[in-house]
């Protein structure tokens, strides 16, 4: 929490010809640009809101969440434990039935009083939480109890000592600390033994944001941005003296705060969906800071125009500064997961983002900077395609999922995914003379001598030369031969030369003569698939984002099939 208002197996040869048939409706293989990624971890904070809210929130993220911690623990004035009315078993049922853990988050909300009280009945508090957990089945706890002192400092690691010592193995403890990059030796700051909290801990939470927060301009020193690159960058520096990377997550806000021009007084919290809201009602204009690396967006509100009401307090007229987050800052931030190789991500808080974030955080956390799949329709196979090592991207940041495939990134592809050894296959006199020097020389040869692929003739393989829906009919059925075909789409007795007629009114026997029979029993067997317009588009290229589809749905039939062993 933040202070201050804001947080049945195939025959070997048919197996082969699925993964060509894949093929047939993927794209091109890049390349050699290969980004190597991790599924990191990925929890959130849920706060505001009504509560019946809350699963939908969660399934906004598309399945981006490892653990989530509610409202549900806080604390009375003498220290025990209060449970919030927050809690909802169907919301922690829902959870479960998703894979996420729940785990709330315990907090004095900034008040000392009660913090201190807790710390000094640490055995009462602990055991309380330990009983809560078990009542209500949930994952463990996140210890998110600020506005400590120094003084506070070793009570506060004995707490969360007994927590993990007194939790059931396999409960999570974690706890929230500080973001402190100016290495300050009191106050709040100095209530956190990063070094010693995180030998009794799961993970620590780095509350990286509020670089600038509400209070007096004089002495908060006034506008600016809740969570610049270089302040964000040098905590993570400071944690990781006291903290492994593997237990360090990094805390991104979903908020943002607001300062009206000329006023003593500012940084009341706002979340970065609603900022996005006023910026297209108000026509504001947003800067992107390139120094803090965070956007501020500038928005005047006239004597006419309504007065929106932001956590309780009325905007009234005049000009006003909003230091938020947004795709740009938040795709910064998650590359410094990537630079330290931290355990993941916390955010405050869910539901303040904007939806679009989810369309971009877990490619950007687990170090996929392709923007142009973020929405693209095969995304996931896309994903699937890059973590198994088939498929690369052209650049850093592109993809580039629609563009076509040529018969060197198919020889590419399906050498990485056979995983077919070149080096043996590339020795000796060389198959086509078209290749040298080209990118994917050896695998094409690779391809050429484990009978995958064929040149063009003369000695030629044109390996930049496009490759359409109609020619990877062909090569499949051609390849398929009489090996086998499916029993419910051919005479049953595994002959795969069975001719079934095509129903596309774009392939006309009297034009694709040689294609004609290819395209109708690979599209009878299932290993093609037409448009939703019923037709075929025979002289269509195959594309990257089609490749990959197809390539993680034929794939599990290679799994200890003869022929990929033969290639091995």
């Amino acid at each position: 929490m933040i202070n201050m208002n804001i947080r049945l197996k195939m025959p070997a040869l048919l197996i082969l010809v699925a993964i060509f048939a894949a093929l047939l409706q993927f794209g091109s293989l890049a390349g050699n640009t290969l980004q190597t990624s991790t599924e990191r971890f990925n929890m959130t904070y849920i706060y505001f809101g009504n509560t019946a809210a809350y699963t939908g929130y969660v399934d906004d993220t598309k399945g981006s969440l490892d653990h989530i911690s509610p409202s549900y623990f806080d604390l009375n004035k003498d220290g025990s434990l209060k449970l919030t009315g927050a809690i909802d078993r169907d919301f922690i049922d829902a959870m479960h039935d998703r894979g996420i853990k729940v785990t709330p988050f315990l907090s004095n909300h900034w008040d000392k009083e009660s913090g201190v009280n807790a710390l000094n009945n640490a055995e009462l508090l602990s055991s309380q939480i330990v009983d809560a957990i078990s009542k209500y089945d949930l994952d463990g706890v996140n210890v998110d109890i600020e506005n400590m002192g120094e003084k506070e400092r070793d009570q506060y690691t004995d707490f969360v000592r007994m927590l993990r010592n007194k939790l059931p193995s396999g409960k999570i403890v974690s706890v929230a600390v500080a973001a402190n990059p100016y290495k300050i030796s009191k106050g709040w700051h100095a209530s956190y033994d990063l070094a010693a909290l995180q030998q009794h801990s799961d993970y620590i939470m780095l509350m990286a944001y509020d670089q600038h927060y509400q209070g007096y301009v004089n002495a908060t020193g006034g506008a600016g941005p809740v969570a610049g690159y270089g302040f964000v960058e040098e905590s993570i520096k400071e944690a990781l003296k006291e903290v492994p990377a593997n237990k360090l997550v990094l805390g991104i806000a979903f908020y943002g705060r607001l300062w009206k021009q000329g006023a003593d007084y500012g940084g009341y919290g706002v979340s970065n969906n609603t900022v996005e809201a006023l910026v297209r009602e108000f026509n504001g204009k947003v800067i992107f800071d390139n120094t803090h690396r965070s956007p501020k967006a500038v928005i005047t509100i006239k004597a006419n125009d309504r007065k929106p009401v932001i956590f309780g307090k009325q905007l009234e007229q005049g000009t006003y500064d909003f230091w938020f987050e947004n795709e740009a800052s938040i795709k910064r931030k998650l590359e410094l997961v990537g630079k330290y190789d931290l355990l993941g991500t916390g955010s405050w808080s869910l539901g303040q983002e904007t939806k679009s974030t989810w369309d971009y955080y877990s490619l950007w956390l687990d170090g996929r900077y392709f923007s142009d799949i973020q929405n693209h329709w095969a995304k996931a196979s896309i994903i699937t395609a890059m973590d198994k090592g088939w498929m690369n991207g052209v650049s850093s940041t592109r993809f580039m999922p629609d563009s076509p495939m040529t018969r060197a990134q198919a020889a590419a592809l399906l050498v990485r995914a056979l995983d077919i050894g070149v080096t043996a296959a590339t020795e000796g006199k060389a198959v086509f003379s078209d290749v040298t020097g080209h990118w994917a020389r050896e695998e094409i040869e690779a391809a050429a001598k484990a009978g995958i692929l064929q040149g063009v003739g003369s000695g030629r393989f044109e390996p930049d030369a496009v490759l359409t829906r109609e020619q990877m009919a062909v090569l499949l059925d051609r390849l398929l031969g009489d090996a086998g075909a499916d029993s419910d789409t051919a005479d049953g007795n595994g002959t795969g030369s069975e001719t079934a007629s095509t129903v596309f009114p774009d392939v006309d026997p009297a034009v694709s003569t040689w294609s004609y029979e290819a395209i109708g029993r690979m599209t009878a067997q299932g290993f093609i698939e037409g448009f939703p317009d019923g037709t075929f588009r025979p002289k269509d290229t195959i594309r990257r984002g089609q490749m990959a589809v197809l390539m993680e749905r034929t794939y599990p039939e290679l799994a200890g099939s003869e022929a990929l062993a033969a290639m091995r």
